[in-house]
């Protein structure tokens, strides 16, 4: 990484000197396994005389040509090609040949195990379009893009204009020739190219044009591709969009590729968008599962106008982008698909991550400061994505929700094809909505942290409510008091059902207010703060109320009801503020009657680590079993085939701890032990085969003999992570050799081996790689690429070890190397924060 960084004080330079006009790009992927042919054409105005330079990551280049002069190829270094005595109008060719990569940045190349076909795609966001063509890589330097691409004939190339007619050269190759984009930035471009499967639709827009629709996937994967409804909940997202944001699709069309090895769950190249193939399902899946693809589509859609017609000018605004996005696409979820319990699902999902995310000590305000590249990498983050959709749901309640699309739609049409910040969209808004949202902005977007919210009450003898109120907090560290919009909800137990009785909705503001309008009201058996989930804050249940919750949560009748309770719960047991074994109780009485997907999967993992990692040392052997025990019961008790089934199946077998527990986790593997409706289809037969290689029951051979069974990619992800489960000290030096020793394995079996790595049933191995793990951050940091560097930094703390031990040594590490990157120290300031918030709350569940 050292040389590649881009600060933003020199991008605002650059940009005050250069404006791009049009790039031409040719590449060649016909030259072998490690390199492709690059050439660049870019025209771009600047201040006559003035020097700048132009981004670029290459093994080598081979020429450089200024408005017709050579320039020397020493121009190249640390990633820049150095642009000296500029005209008032540019022209510049650059040749190079450039590397693929297996890290998911840049031209990933990946071979199929299956058939040993070779598939391409690029994912360019943040800083990557450089690996594939010289660039001024800043999305404040918009310009038009025509790709040429010369591939083998058999290929289809795809990229964000429509794919035209190749022309085939006799020799087995072939060239594609595509129109010039609109003005785009530079990370939305894409190519992808390979022997893809493709289905083809249309759909007409709302200003009349035909917008060609395609998917794409791996052959070895389309029989699991289910292209028609990725069709349907697109359509449903195109007109659920036009209408409010009333303006149409702004590009020629809209390509959906579901491509290997993909580091996120997708990504908006404009009419291009590549998905990870998680959301190919070729096993069971879980509703949780099912629901996040639609709500990933119609996100990657939304950005089609939020990011891609209009983008941020530096990436201090990527808020803007993913907070908007995350925002737009649950509230299309909700009300233009099946699943329209999606804003139960972001309170369980999303903002439980914003929550956790806003309480490390690398919390920042929404709009964050980003000073360079290195910066922005890390804050694709639970504030960008989560807290910044949480208060935009805030934003559009407080100025109502037809002001709110009015105002987007009113920005979308000022600012198209160009770059904006914070104001411009804020300014829209309150032309909409008559509100001022400055004093707004400056507390919710421009202040980090996140409030508590708990109510103060009062009754007379006969339960009757003679004082309501509700007390706000916030951290000593982040003091900000903020306005909420939120309602108020009474729950009285009826025949076993936790009911709705009363709701008020108001204005929340200072440290305490009054809420004159519940008194005279009979106090009910749980009172609900910010029922249906409109403010951003934790909230906190009263004695009365959690004991209710405790009995009776299963017995509320709405799901989003029921998060905000579980919600509360677990907040209560992060702060240390109720004992850890009391949530495991609370959990293994209640999830079983818990109807929404995603809420069972939340929890679920928040009981495992309530497990593993914040119960008292002494109690930890017995709670892991007592819960693996508890999950078992439950997947006993399940309906026959249902969701709950599966995740209580796949839980049980990551908790196991006991012998009896492998004994069970055997017999559902080889067939001896059935549960009505249960299939042991290949991923769950995959992730039993885990469960076993982390008991110590199946060894490397028998890992192996799987993959033999399963040799596709998926398969081989699988492989890894069972290896490196191994509780031997051998296995846990083989998974750490291979990630450390050696630098050529690909993103998702880094990834793979690492969660191995982690596997809570070797916690003890683990304690022999705490110097290993400090002697290896800053030579990771400064030769593998972001991307790498992270799932290392991250993945291979031994962070279940949740030990005084591990927190000294963390601590020291910080305190010897004040000056490492700050990106690098925010990794390892997280990793020491999950630590300490363990001893925490160990030390509450002790006393």
């Amino acid at each position: 990484m050292p040389g590649e960084n881009l600060t933003r004080i020199e991008a605002q330079e650059r940009r005050a000197i250069v404006d791009t006009h049009s790039y031409e790009v040719g590449l060649d992927l016909t030259r072998g396994a490690e390199i492709f042919g690059s050439r660049t054409v870019v025209r771009f105005s600047a201040t006559e005389g003035a020097d700048t330079f132009i981004d670029l990551i290459a093994r080598e280049v081979q020429s450089i040509t200024l408005n017709g002069r050579d320039v020397p190829v020493s121009a190249f270094a640390d990633s820049r090609i150095a642009l000296e005595g500029l005209q008032r109008e540019n022209e510049l060719v650059v040749e190079a040949d450039c590397l693929y990569t297996n890290t998911g940045e840049g031209l990933h190349r990946f071979v199929d195990p299956v058939d040993g076909e070779v598939y391409l795609y690029s994912q360019f966001e943040v800083p990557d379009s450089r690996r594939v063509f010289a660039v001024f890589e800043q999305p404040d330097l918009k310009a038009t893009f025509a790709f040429t691409v010369t591939a083998p004939e058999p290929w289809k190339v795809i990229s964000n204009s429509p794919t035209p007619e190749p022309k085939k050269h006799g020799d087995g190759r072939a060239t594609w020739v595509f129109e010039p984009t609109p003005r785009i930035s530079s990370y939305i471009t894409a190519i992808v190219a390979g022997p893809y499967e493709e289905v083809r639709s249309e759909l007409t827009s709302a200003s009349g044009r035909v917008i060609p629709l395609g998917v794409y996937g791996r052959k070895s994967l389309w029989q699991h591709l289910d292209a028609d409804y990725i069709f349907d909940k697109t359509r449903e997202g195109f007109a659920y969009y036009e209408e409010k944001f009333d303006y149409p699709y702004p590009f020629a069309k809209y390509d959906q590729l579901f491509v290997p090895e993909f580091n996120a769950g997708a990504m908006e190249n404009a009419g291009a968008v590549t998905f990870t193939e998680t959301y190919v399902f070729r096993s069971k899946v879980t509703d949780a599962v099912k629901e996040r693809r639609v709500v990933t589509i119609l996100h990657e859609l939304a950005h089609m106008w939020f990011g891609d017609l209009v983008t941020m000018k530096w990436w201090n605004g990527l808020w803007l982008n993913e907070s908007f996005a995350e925002w737009a696409s649950t509230i299309a979820t909700a009300e233009a698909t099946e699943w329209t319990e999606a804003w139960t699902t972001f309170n369980a999902m999303e903002k439980t991550w914003a929550y956790r995310q806003d309480q490390l000590p690398s919390t920042h305000p929404v709009v964050a400061e980003i000073n360079d590249l290195e910066d922005v990498q890390v804050n694709f983050d639970g504030i960008t994505y989560a807290k910044g959709g949480s208060v935009l749901k805030q934003l559009a309640a407080w100025v109502g929700i037809e002001q709110f699309f009015a105002g987007v739609a009113a920005y979308f049409k000022k600012n198209e094809w160009s770059n904006t910040e914070l104001s411009d969209l804020l300014t829209e808004l309150e032309t909409t909505s008559g509100r001022e949202l400055g004093t707004w902005a400056k507390k919710w977007l421009e202040t980090a942290g996140v409030n508590t919210l708990a109510p103060v009450i009062s009754e007379d003898a006969d339960g009757v409510i003679t004082r309501f109120a509700i007390t706000q907090t916030a951290p000593a560290d982040y003091p900000t008091i903020r306005p909420h919009r939120l309602g108020v909800g009474f729950y009285n137990v009826t025949d076993g059902a936790l009911e709705r009785v009363h709701h008020v909705e108001l204005d929340v503001d200072g440290d305490l207010t009054e809420v004159p309008e519940l008194k005279g009201q009979r106090r009910p058996d749980l009172v609900l703060l910010n029922d249906e989930d409109l403010a951003y804050a934790k909230i906190r249940l009263d004695e009365r109320s959690l004991r209710t919750a405790i009995e009776h949560l299963g017995g509320i009748a709405d799901p989003l009801a029921r998060s905000l309770v579980w919600g509360a719960a677990w907040d209560q047991t992060r702060d240390a503020e109720s004992s850890p074994s009391d949530y495991v109780d609370l959990v293994l009485r209640n999830i079983g009657r818990e109807t929404e997907s995603t809420t069972v999967r939340t929890t679920l993992a928040q009981l495992q680590l309530a497990a593993n990692s914040y119960v008292a040392p002494e109690k930890r052997e017995s709670t892991r079993a007592k819960v693996a025990d508890g999950l078992w019961q439950l997947a006993e008790g399940a309906e026959a085939g249902s969701d709950s089934q599966l995740q209580f199946v796949t839980a049980f077998a990551t908790a196991a701890s006991t012998p009896a527990h492998w004994d069970t986790v055997q017999a559902l593997r080889d067939g001896s032990q059935t549960l009505p409706g249960l299939e042991i289809d290949t991923d769950l037969a995959w992730q039993l085969l885990i469960s076993l290689a982390a008991g110590g029951r199946a060894d490397a051979a028998a890992i192996d003999e799987a993959l033999a069974d399963d040799n596709t990619a998926k398969g081989g992800e699988f492989a890894a992570q069972a290896k490196a489960s191994i509780p031997s000290a051998e296995a846990k030096r083989a998974a750490w050799d291979s990630l450390i020793a050696k630098d050529d394995k690909p993103n998702t079996i880094v990834r793979s081996t690492a969660l191995g790595f982690q596997h809570p049933a070797g916690v003890e191995q683990l304690r022999d790689f705490v110097a290993s793990y400090f002697d290896m951050l800053l030579p990771i940091w400064n030769s593998r690429s972001y991307q790498i560097a992270q799932y290392i930094i991250v993945g291979l703390y031994p962070a279940p070890l949740a030990n005084r031990e591990l927190q000294d040594a963390t601590r020291a590490w910080l305190r010897a190397n004040p000056d490492a990157a700050p990106a690098l120290r925010r990794l390892v300031d997280e990793n020491l924060a999950g630590v300490e918030r363990a001893l925490a709350v160990q030390d509450r569940d002790a006393s």
